[in-house]
């Protein structure tokens, strides 16, 4: 699809070039990715670059799907196991939510993103 993507270190996961480029199959070519050694670094470039930061929560009541998505936004997608941290949540300009049945917590990381980018994407007109 084109969407470049950002690493905020520390990850959960050993995350070099080569095991990305492993894990992207024969996609690496077309992928543009940047690391960024913490999050205060990334808020901070995010915010020279005049990005908005579009967190994706199950703490939030506003869905993704009725959301107006700019080209100067970032999605940012936390942990499955524990998403991010509060001061995380503060700092963003929007927290959106995907919705979910009674009942169940969440849907893993890699489905919540194909979700939630195929919805920018549409309305951005980039497929």
């Amino acid at each position: 699809l084109g969407i470049p993507i950002d690493i905020i270190e520390p990850t959960s996961y050993l995350f070099d070039d080569k095991r990305f480029q492993r894990s992207s199959m024969d996609y690496f070519k077309y992928t543009k990715y940047k690391k960024h050694l913490d999050w205060e670094s990334f808020y901070n470039w995010s915010k020279e670059n005049n990005y908005r930061l579009i967190l994706l929560t199950t703490k939030s009541q506003k869905k993704y799907i009725n959301y107006k998505f700019q080209s100067n936004d970032i999605l940012l997608f936390g942990r499955e196991s524990a998403g991010v941290t509060l001061s995380v949540h503060e700092s963003v300009n929007e927290q959106l939510t995907i919705p979910m049945v009674e009942g169940l917590r969440s849907i893993n990381v890699s489905s919540a993103v194909a979700l939630v980018v195929g919805e920018a994407c549409r309305q951005l007109n980039l497929l």
